[in-house]
């Protein structure tokens, strides 16, 4: 039901009045209502007409004992640390606790649109519930949390709020509950609507919240930076570098053709072919790649050196036509003719 429907009787500290009647004069009285009014009356009155029931309700709920017990509340008479101890439970509860009737009265009946009826609590349970606050629940509350500078402003606040909150606190609850009317007006919620009249008593008090930790924005020291100065790529002073020599890389066999030294001949009258042959140094000859057979063998390239029989094996003799006109004799010096004879250079020169 929104708020603007209860009357004023029903907003915070006002006074009781007459409650606020609302039927549907167009339609017929729900029976179990005319049942109701007809068992609580001492004396017998028509009932036959919706006015007669408007008047019937507004004199039975509108009486001084015209009061309802919405629940009942067990509660401790002080703090959790007064409390008395006792083998005997029994006598512990009775000593350290105590039963509140929470009481109420009507202050709204609407059978038209919301079909709810409003309860308001009695100034006494406001009272005694105010009290409760404050001798229990609020030290009970202090005592569970640390302690900060505003702690005690908070709980006075706290306890303010309450007194605002109960004092405004209305139960709405379905029509059905003037079932459990009585005699002079007065009754209890039937049907688990006691339960529910208890939960939204007790959520009035709020805990005690200390404020969240304050977060501190952790400023860390830069490092500190010495004057020595070290190579580029070590970043710490006790880092070491090592340099690894470069590795040599795979040279194919057939490549491996070293230098020989300039062959002993007659002097030439074509100066230009001699200084030819004598500038050209043999590292700079490259030879094409030999066709491979079947029975040429596998090396491992990885390794790092051959064997002088493998590098033997692997370059073939090469024949090179010779361009000196002049008929120069090598054959003295390593060369067989116009060809290579690597035979007698093998041994010295085959190994990288």
């Amino acid at each position: 039901m929104p708020l603007q429907l209860l009357p004023a009787s029903a907003a915070a500290f006002a006074p009781r009045s007459a409650p606020t009647i609302v039927l549907d004069h167009q339609r017929r009285v729900e029976p179990w209502l005319t049942q109701t009014l007809k068992r609580i009356n001492r004396v017998k009155r028509p009932l036959n007409s919706v006015p007669q029931h408007y008047r019937c309700l507004t004199e039975t709920l509108g009486g001084e004992s015209a009061l309802w017990t919405l629940t009942s509340l067990m509660l401790p008479k002080a703090p959790e640390g007064e409390l008395k101890r006792d083998e005997n439970q029994l006598l512990e509860a009775i000593s350290n606790y105590q039963v509140l009737h929470a009481e109420a009265y009507v202050v709204h009946v609407d059978m038209v649109s919301q079909h709810e009826v409003a309860f308001k609590l009695t100034p006494e349970t406001i009272e005694a519930l105010i009290d409760y606050h404050k001798d229990v629940h609020s030290v009970d509350a202090a005592a569970k949390t640390y302690t900060w500078p505003e702690k005690d402003a908070q709980i006075k606040a706290l306890q303010e709020d309450f007194i605002q909150a109960v004092n405004r606190f209305v139960f709405r609850t379905s029509v059905r509950a003037l079932e459990g009317l009585e005699e002079e007006g007065a009754g209890e919620l039937l049907e688990g609507r006691s339960r529910d009249a208890k939960t939204a008593i007790m959520s009035l008090f709020l805990p005690l919240l200390p404020p969240p930790p304050r977060v501190v924005d952790v400023i860390l020291p830069g490092p500190l930076m010495s004057n020595t100065t070290y190579p580029s790529g070590a970043y710490w002073p006790h880092q070491q570098q090592y340099v690894l020599p470069p590795a040599p890389g795979p040279v194919d066999s057939w490549r491996v053709l070293h230098s020989t030294p300039s062959p002993s001949g007659t002097p030439c009258s074509e100066p230009q072919s001699l200084n030819f042959w004598s500038s050209l140094g043999m590292d700079e000859v490259q030879l094409p790649s030999p066709t491979p057979t079947l029975s040429q063998p596998v090396f491992d390239l990885s390794a790092q050196y051959f064997e002088p029989s493998q590098v033997i094996s692997a370059v073939p003799a090469l024949h090179y036509p010779s361009p000196l006109p002049c008929g120069t004799s090598m054959t003295g010096n390593g060369f067989d003719g116009f060809g290579w004879n690597l035979n007698g250079f093998a041994p010295q020169y085959a190994a990288i």
